[in-house]
């Protein structure tokens, strides 16, 4: 391997957003960049979303560790010259966040925190925290209103109120300590490699299996729908030409309402005779989510490039052929 390789400390690579990230760079790119995949592997991360980097590229190296353990952070980049940290490591389902807010306390805030401590110390050329739309709360339905970068913070959820909390703590260490940090904000992921306790992942298995498919409340909840490779594409955006201290948010403008997007799978699937059942809705369940991207457009040079049509049946047949 070149000396000259560029080596980036991707933290929860065994995830949805971070093992497709690890593949955009490692079979889409040709780069030259080495990654370093962080992952404690806890019930959302899946080695085998990356086995094939594990086993025959040295351009990845799979490290389980806990991204708490300050100290075991440091000496990975240390050992390998880690030039920068690209976050994606999180406790993510809200449900889980209603039943039991701690691993989120921990993974989101203090494992973020231990991080940034490294970032500080060690002097690293970038810190790029990924997070979610989430932490600004919710909008009207019948309203035209977007998220900005400057929406106020009004998280509704332990899960986005930890992720909240992050991003503070990302803010306060370029402000008081200068670590070249940035944030991205994106809306609600949908892709190869997710865990089938989301929505589309959920929808998609259970119409396979014959079961019945359950939906929260009304089936009104809008929410802004992208593929997680145009995300990916500007999570990598960011870390390379973000202002430092900045918000960029990601969004498609895709917007869906859960029953909407249920009866869409179904189409796709030619699953008609599939039952929806209406369930008892989320405690606190946002109403509409809705980004708008325009910073990100204009100052990273991105933008979404993947239709929903075709990512929504790319999506179903990997998990059909999975």
């Amino acid at each position: 391997m070149s000396l000259q390789k560029r080596t980036i400390l991707v933290t929860g690579g065994c995830g949805f957003i971070g093992s497709n990230f690890i593949h955009m760079m490692l079979d889409d790119f040709d780069s030259d960049i080495r990654i370093v995949n962080l992952d404690l592997l806890t019930y959302a991360g899946n080695k085998k979303n990356v086995e094939k980097f594990i086993e025959q590229d040295d351009r990845h190296i799979f490290v389980q560790e806990d991204i708490r353990d300050t100290y075991i952070v440091k000496s990975i980049c240390k050992v390998y010259n880690v030039e920068g940290i690209i976050n994606f490591a999180a406790e993510s389902h809200v449900d889980n966040s209603i039943n039991n807010s701690k691993p989120f306390l921990d993974t989101n805030v203090i494992g973020t925190v231990s991080l940034l401590n490294v970032a500080k110390e060690l002097n690293l050329k970038r810190f790029l925290q990924v997070s979610t739309d989430e932490v600004y709360g919710s909008l009207e339905l019948d309203s035209n209103d977007k998220f900005t970068e400057i929406t106020q913070l009004q998280p509704n959820s332990p899960y986005s109120a930890a992720k909240a909390s992050a991003d503070c703590f990302v803010r306060s260490y370029y402000h008081t300590y200068g670590v070249p940090a940035v944030i991205t904000r994106c809306s609600n992921n949908y892709g190869p490699r997710q865990h089938t306790e989301k929505l589309i992942p959920l929808i998609i298995t259970k119409a396979m299996n014959g079961e019945k498919l359950p939906i929260y409340g009304d089936g009104l909840n809008v929410r802004d729908w992208i593929h997680v490779n145009d995300h990916c594409r500007a999570v990598w955006l960011a870390y390379e030409k973000g202002r430092n201290g900045e918000v960029y948010n990601v969004g498609s403008d895709n917007e869906w309402s859960n029953g909407e997007l249920v009866r869409k799978i179904l189409s796709i699937m030619d699953k008609w005779s599939a039952k929806i059942e209406y369930v008892n809705d989320r405690l606190g369940h946002d109403r509409r989510y809705a980004i708008d991207s325009s910073k990100a457009k204009e100052e990273l040079g991105w933008k979404p490039l993947i239709k929903f049509e075709d990512g929504l049946k790319s999506t179903i047949d990997w998990y059909i052929s999975n």
